[in-house]
């Protein structure tokens, strides 16, 4: 439990304990020492960040790490999805869905994704440690590119693949679920700008809402175009076939 070292640094034979639910009692203490990590660890890292240090300033025993959470490791994973909205599997679940219209299904993505904005300063310590991840990876990282963001752009791609009568994923479907999901990452990246320029954007509920509708309305019009644009573009003839002159062997060349 003392460790500092990354995750991926720690024996692979060891296996923490299932981390338990709350108890009735402890839901509190379970919170505060999730927010309490989540900041921690958002401004020193996994490595620079003590278990120690982390239930001194929640308030509670070193024992709650291991008993909520298994170890330091777990607890630094439950900082990664808790905070922003839980498992990625049933968010993707959500808008996916295949009897949804494309705005129905762009609407609900959306309203996930500007959620976290609801919770204020959580949700700019949660970027600062998504960040401070992709800088200084630990093993979580993987899970975090596989779970959190290519199933999700995997679930995107295919959406639009369904809408736009495509058979399969080509390079503009990417190019355009890339788009359509930069509209939204565009907010967390560009929060503290907003909040300089025109902080009422992203102040009250009301305001994060518009957001998702916004955003929805946005991706819908670049989904239209890239509708259009295939529409206009010519179908490439079929490739006729090469006749070759004969060889001076008197045979002809394949």
């Amino acid at each position: 439990m003392k460790s500092t070292a990354p995750p991926s640094t720690l024996p692979a034979q060891k296996t923490a304990a299932a981390p338990r639910a709350p108890r009735s009692d402890g839901a509190e203490a379970r919170q505060r020492l999730l927010y309490t990590a989540l900041r921690l660890f958002a401004q020193k890292g996994f490595a620079k960040t003590s278990t120690r240090e982390i239930v001194r300033e929640a308030g509670v025993n070193i024992s709650a790490i291991s008993y909520y959470f298994g170890d330091k490791a777990g607890l630094y994973a439950a900082t990664f999805s808790e905070p922003m909205g839980g498992n990625a599997g049933d968010f993707v679940a959500l808008y996916a869905a295949p009897g949804l219209s494309l705005e129905e299904s762009l609407r609900i993505f959306f309203a996930k994704m500007v959620e976290p904005f609801d919770q204020g300063e959580v949700v700019r310590q949660c970027i600062h440690l998504h960040m401070r991840e992709m800088l200084e990876p630990t093993s979580l990282w993987a899970k975090e590119l596989e779970r959190d963001i290519k199933d999700p752009h995997r679930a995107i791609a295919a959406m639009l693949c369904r809408h736009l009568g495509v058979a399969r994923a080509d390079d503009d479907i990417h190019r355009l679920t890339f788009a359509i999901t930069g509209l939204a990452m565009q907010l967390f990246v560009s929060q503290d700008v907003i909040e300089a320029i025109r902080p009422a954007l992203l102040r009250t509920p009301r305001a994060v809402d518009t957001w998702a509708r916004r955003l929805a309305g946005y991706a819908v019009a670049l989904v239209e175009t890239e509708a259009r644009r295939r529409a206009a573009e010519p179908v490439p003839p079929a490739r006729a076939q090469v006749r070759r002159p004969p060889s001076r062997s008197g045979r002809k060349t394949a």
